[in-house]
């Protein structure tokens, strides 16, 4: 099968693509990636074997041509590519409708005008903006931030190839865990950074406000195996457990005894989001964690040179 992944070579991307090649059902992975982020990572350490299925396309989502063009005889798509840029996710509303709306509005047109036969859009659990109470996937939508807004207006143009081919949404957690391409504006990535190099870890707000996680293996091992498990097309939220913002210091503090930790803006309390797991999906994806967090924050300072 010939597989083409947008957004391949950012953090999800990186590691998807390192399980793609692996896998024997796999005939070749075309990659295509404007490197807006100038990550290169991917290119590094792949064993010379494993090169021969590989293809880099640069190419922007809002090329139409350049898409139907790298859409000829490909099987599946993997739609990773998005502009992520967290904490600036209230600003440049423009560039977020421009890449995450129409950019994925420009891949599903071409998509309708293709033979791909199943299509995997990577959407955010942010879509259903802040709530006290875990929300699940008949919760009503209602995204904050102008990143949230641009997916789920994704979702939408997504939602047309439903009655057409396989297609899947999967609305993310928060995705953390060492990757060579890995983002360090995310906040456990973040968090650990700091703990390791400075000794010092800065929290926004009261630290009270929970989120909704996943970790990069759990994430990239799912997308793979959609390949072939038998989970009904649909719209499905990909989460494996939440944790309250200052409980994630708590984990590091008791690895890094000398930790300190310092409080921006205490006084405000931030909007929470609790994601409930869909076990069923998470049994079906193979997403089965037995590590406790402070396991996976110990092996990911490990991680780091020094």
């Amino acid at each position: 099968m010939k597989v083409l992944v947008t957004g391949g070579a950012g953090y999800m991307g990186t590691e998807l693509i390192n399980l793609l090649v692996a896998n024997d059902s796999v005939e070749q992975v075309i990659i295509y990636d404007n490197l807006s982020r100038l990550n290169y990572n991917l290119f590094l350490g792949l064993k010379l074997q494993k090169h021969a299925k590989l293809t880099f396309v640069k190419g922007e989502l809002l090329d139409s041509r350049m898409l139907r063009k790298v859409l000829k005889g490909v099987d599946v798509v993997y739609h990773l590519a998005a502009k992520v840029t967290t904490p600036f996710a209230h600003a440049d509303s423009h560039a977020y409708e421009q890449v995450n709306h129409w950019g994925t509005a420009e891949l599903v047109y071409a998509v309708e005008e293709s033979n791909v036969k199943k299509f995997i859009y990577a959407s955010s659990s942010g879509v259903y903006g802040s709530s006290e109470t875990a929300v699940d996937e008949q919760s009503v939508t209602d995204p904050k931030s102008f990143y949230a807004i641009s997916k789920l207006r994704g979702e939408e143009h997504v939602r047309r190839l439903m009655d057409k081919m396989d297609t899947w949404i999967l609305r993310c957690g928060n995705v953390y865990g060492y990757s060579k391409s890995m983002r360090f504006d995310s906040v456990i990535n973040k968090f650990v950074w700091e703990a390791n190099f400075n000794k010092l870890v800065t929290i926004q707000g009261d630290g009270k406000q929970s989120r909704s996680f996943i970790h990069i293996d759990l994430i990239s091992k799912a997308l793979n195996n959609l390949l072939t498990a038998e989970l009904p097309r649909g719209t499905y939220n990909l989460v494996e457990r939440t944790i309250k913002i200052f409980d994630i210091v708590d984990e590091l503090k008791q690895l890094i005894p000398e930790l300190e930790f310092i409080f921006i803006n205490q006084h405000l309390k931030l909007s929470e989001l609790k994601v409930k797991e869909n076990t069923l999906v998470n049994k079906t994806l193979g997403i089965n964690n037995p590590k406790l967090l402070k396991e996976e924050l110990q092996e990911f300072l490990a991680r780091f040179s020094f």
